[in-house]
């Protein structure tokens, strides 16, 4: 997935005050990668989390792979918090643009960079644009 999450091992992922401690690799990735290629990344890790016949990552998918984030230990009010934290709909379940965001506002480096990748990708929709008329 393209944010990994490496729990705090003295704390079991909670980094002792009730936090999951996340190692932000998205700034490291979207680098290497470029905006599409983190946008791809992104999206195996939801469909990872997701439920495979609902598409969308609910409370029971995310509680049966919490452990492929290296949250091992974590409570379900734990899991439902981080659900809701998510959840910009309030549909209860995260869908594919709810993770991104999520995964956005969890990455301190991305949320300064967003205005780089979101003229980044206007230019490539724009050039893209103007291929196809001429």
């Amino acid at each position: 997935m393209a944010a990994s999450a490496s729990a705090n091992d003295n704390n079991a992922g909670r980094g002792g005050k009730g936090v999951v401690d996340f190692e932000d690799l998205l700034p490291v990735i979207a680098k290497k990668l470029g905006g599409e290629g983190l946008m791809r990344e992104l999206q195996k890790g939801f469909e990872v989390l997701m439920d495979k016949e609902k598409k969308v990552i609910t409370l029971e998918s995310l509680k049966r792979n919490s452990a492929l984030l290296g949250l091992h230990d974590l409570k379900e009010d734990e899991i439902v918090s981080m659900l809701k934290e998510g959840d910009i709909d309030g549909d209860g379940v995260l869908n594919i643009m709810d993770f991104c965001v999520l995964m956005f506002r969890l990455s301190p480096q991305l949320m300064e960079d967003s205005c780089f990748w979101l003229q980044h990708a206007l230019q490539h929709e724009l050039h893209s644009s103007t291929l196809f008329y001429y």
